[in-house]
């Protein structure tokens, strides 16, 4: 799909990788709805982005919120071509820890926000992309990304509440692929790695060493361009469908 003209939803905009692909989205001509639950933070961003960029604050499992965001980039540029959701949230917790058993609510919200409110976002872009026009090549109409982590195969001790939660995005990457087929929309999802991010921010220095320490190549976190520049690809590389990409320079996270 061409970037010039098209609309595209962004989530967990206001920061990280959802905000590298939004500027570079906007760069290469692409209108853009940045959308986050952090009001104030991607109201700034979005000015700094120039005319084409609007933004709304909500959680991305609220249904009334994401389709008000989703009206609003409709009305104002006609419809929606791109999806990208990039929002979540971390957890750490080992599943029976000095306290006892993991709180089945800190359980629940990371699979709310992570899983349930990626397949919201989408379902909802969805709908709208299934009414464009299939004068693209291919009779292509949408194109949707969705942020998964390579704890959906490596999660490390703690991770359980994580790794449920991109493994789901993982598995069901296949088969909304193949359920939007027909309408022309395609699926995939990116599994990063150790990423430069405000999720990774809040980890200790000595936790950010030990992990870079056991990148391969380049030994180095990755930085939230590069997940701009895959995301780019995919929108533009018409037979990538359906697939999870790993985007971690070759690591294997051990057991903790």
């Amino acid at each position: 799909m061409e970037l010039q003209g098209k609309t595209a939803f962004v989530t967990g905009a206001a920061s990280g990788l959802g905000l590298a692909a939004a500027r570079r989205l906007s760069e290469e001509g692409a209108n853009v709805l940045m959308f986050d639950r952090d009001e104030a933070r991607v109201q700034q961003a979005a000015g700094l982005l120039g005319e084409r960029v609007l933004w709304a604050a909500g959680d991305v499992s609220d249904e009334e919120a994401v389709s008000r965001a989703i009206e609003q980039a409709v009305s104002r540029f006609g419809g929606i071509h791109i999806n990208l959701n990039c929002a979540g949230i971390g957890s750490a917790g080992k599943t029976v820890g000095r306290d006892g058993p993991m709180a089945l609510d800190a359980f629940s919200r990371v699979v709310q926000v992570n899983l349930i409110g990626t397949f919201n976002v989408l379902r909802l872009c969805a709908e709208q992309m299934c009414r464009n026009d299939d004068g693209e090549v291919d009779g292509e109409r949408g194109v949707i990304i969705n942020v998964a982590s390579i704890a959906a195969w490596d999660g490390q001790m703690g991770q359980a509440a994580y790794s449920a939660s991109k493994g789901g995005i993982v598995s069901m990457t296949l088969p909304i692929a193949r359920d939007l087929a027909r309408q022309g929309v395609r699926v995939m999802t990116v599994a990063p790695g150790i990423f430069e991010t405000p999720l990774m921010s809040g980890l200790p220095d000595a936790v950010k060493e030990a992990l870079t320490s056991i990148i391969e190549f380049p030994n180095r976190m990755g930085v939230p361009e590069e997940f701009a520049d895959m995301a780019m690809h995919i929108i533009r590389n018409r037979y990538l469908n359906g697939e999870s990409i790993r985007l971690d320079a070759a690591i294997r996270m051990p057991a903790r």
